[in-house]
């Protein structure tokens, strides 16, 4: 029989999940794997978030980072910043959460099928777009060139080390990492992501870019875009707000009429340069 994704019976009331693996890939960050208690999927797209209760804490939103095509259960990946993040970090295997969504705009992967796709990811920017690299392994002969550039401040800052390795070490993925600040043990190149792209040669005519990161780092890799002949239709990037309710009732993540819980987090640059102070 297969599982159905869940019926959102009430947008305000969380369906509870059990916490069945904890996974630390830095050290203020780790991976949280959970699963619907009812036996059904999430019904989830890369570039979606979720809110999460820790019962007599409060709620946040949390995005998600493991694929749709991961049946069974989800991750979230979080680093430990504040009263719900702490309380989550100190859960342990078998507690149980509330958990409201999926909200909010994903990646459009059915635009980027057949495309080359350049994914820009600064630290953890690399959470939400894990699961969009998942998706397209997962389903690679869909896809053109998959090129990855990771940014990390330090080399002990580089999230999800294991899955880079094993990405660099696939024919059918380009792999480039930089780190801001190296040590005595780094090899690999120092500087910020955007110092990559002159390694990166593409055909402007068929791809996309993908970019979650910092707030700081969006206009320099949208220059960068630009130098590359990407037009802004085809530049996509994830805004980060507080996204309280995941409805749009709130208001708290609201740019200018736009609430990014609903229209977004996911935007193309086309739509992100006409919203004042959006990044």
């Amino acid at each position: 029989m297969i599982s159905q994704a869940v019926p959102q019976a009430s947008i305000y009331l969380p369906h509870l999940a059990e916490l069945i693996r904890i996974e630390p890939i830095a050290e203020r960050e780790k991976v949280f794997e959970f699963r619907l208690k009812d036996g059904k999927e999430l019904g989830h797209k890369p570039g979606q978030f979720v809110e999460l209760s820790i019962f007599g804490i409060g709620e946040a939103p949390i995005s998600l980072s493991s694929s749709p095509t991961k049946k069974g259960s989800f991750e979230l990946a979080v680093r430990n910043v504040g009263n719900v993040t702490n309380a989550l970090h100190n859960l342990d295997i078998g507690a149980t959460v509330g958990i409201r969504g999926p909200f909010g705009n994903g990646f459009p992967v059915d635009n980027l099928k057949g495309k080359d796709i350049v994914i820009v990811a600064g630290g953890i920017g690399l959470f939400p777009l894990r699961s969009l690299i998942n998706y397209i392994l997962d389903k690679r002969s869909e896809f053109g060139r998959l090129i990855i550039l990771s940014g990390s401040r330090t080399p002990q800052e580089r999230m999800f080390v294991n899955e880079l390795e094993k990405w660099h070490k696939r024919e059918d993925v380009e792999l480039l990492e930089t780190v801001d600040e190296g040590d005595e043990e780094w090899t690999g190149h120092v500087g910020v992501v955007t110092t990559l792209s002159s390694e990166v040669h593409i055909d402007p005519e068929k791809i996309f870019a993908v970019v979650v990161g910092p707030p700081v780092m969006y206009k320099f890799v949208v220059a960068e875009c630009h130098k590359k002949g990407i037009p802004d239709e085809r530049i996509i990037m994830s805004l980060e707000r507080r996204m309280k309710c995941g409805i749009g009732k709130c208001g708290h993540c609201q740019i200018n009429g736009v609430y990014v819980c609903q229209e977004g987090p996911v935007f193309t640059y086309a739509e992100v340069k006409k919203l004042r102070e959006a990044i």
